[in-house]
């Protein structure tokens, strides 16, 4: 698992949205999916950026949800490269929240997601060194 810290989030901003009402489960707090979608979404950005091609979502390790995002949130997911494989790279990925559009951060997610680049035809592709 990641490196907890108290400073901040570690890695660079990749996305910033707004928690909205249609994204509520029964309890009224925002769908763990649609954080996982978003955290998807994140780490596919930074992998893409760093194959420099096409990626694919194949495995989510390590999933901790720590506090609920609630509606009006912003949420906003940091990512990092962990590790560069032959065909596949790993995104160390956090989200964190301002509750009502302040500046004060709360984490509420964190998670490896795991990503192999392809080709155009869609087989696996290897990734060159940076």
């Amino acid at each position: 698992m990641m490196e907890k810290t108290t400073t901040g989030p570690q890695g660079s901003l990749t996305i910033r949205t707004l928690a909205m009402p249609a994204d509520t489960n029964p309890a009224g707090d925002i769908f763990g999916g649609w954080v996982m979608s978003q955290m998807d979404i994140a780490g596919a950005i930074a992998a893409v950026e760093r194959v420099r091609g096409r990626v694919v979502t194949v495995a989510v390790e390590a999933m901790t949800f720590i506090a609920p995002v609630k509606v009006g949130d912003v949420l906003c997911v940091y990512t990092r490269i962990e590790r560069v494989g032959t065909t596949s790279v790993t995104v160390g990925i956090e989200a964190w929240v301002r509750r009502n559009r302040l500046d004060d951060r709360q984490q509420v997610t964190e998670a490896r997601f795991v990503y192999v680049s392809l080709d155009e035809n869609g087989q696996k592709r290897a990734i060159a060194a940076e």
